[in-house]
């Protein structure tokens, strides 16, 4: 990671879960490329932006796949309004890229920090719920059906 990272990982964002925080970390390095070709100047980032956004949708979406399907294997009781969560995300930022594909007004610095500060505060609330959760009830990984993990899919 570098020093002028948009977005830092910190062990306090740990959800305790390899496999989860590995994936947080790789959004987290999506935010940062993302905002590091927001310094290349408006055209330059819009440019950079056609490239990229797909494949770090697309990865949201498969993480998002693969925590679903960890919070409900679990029998999460926050599961219905962590999946919830997901799918609003899911619409906004997909609502936000149909706006840049389509010439609309698009601000590449602030979809960025919005990033930013939803995956953060997700992590950091949301995600610590069902961590909590599964400490509390002693699961862990060993107690999930290792297929659920296989049928998430690619990145």
């Amino acid at each position: 990671m570098d020093d002028d990272d948009f977005v830092k990982w910190d062990d306090k964002y740990s959800v305790g879960i390899q496999l989860i925080d590995d994936q947080h970390k790789e959004l987290i390095s999506l935010t940062n490329a993302l905002f590091r070709g927001c310094l290349a100047g408006p055209e330059e980032a819009k440019a950079y932006f056609s490239e990229t956004i797909q494949g770090a949708v697309d990865y949201v979406k498969y993480h998002f796949s693969a925590e679903e399907k960890i919070l409900e294997e679990i029998k999460f009781p926050g599961y219905e309004n962590h999946k919830s969560q997901h799918k609003s995300f899911i619409v906004k930022i997909l609502t936000d890229v149909r706006s840049f594909e389509e010439g609309k007004k698009f601000v590449p610095n602030a979809f960025v920090r919005y990033l930013r500060d939803w995956i953060l505060s997700h992590i950091a609330v949301m995600d610590k719920q069902y961590a909590d959760y599964m400490q509390q009830n002693n699961i862990t990984l060993g107690h999930i059906n290792p297929g659920i993990l296989a049928k998430s899919g690619g990145a």
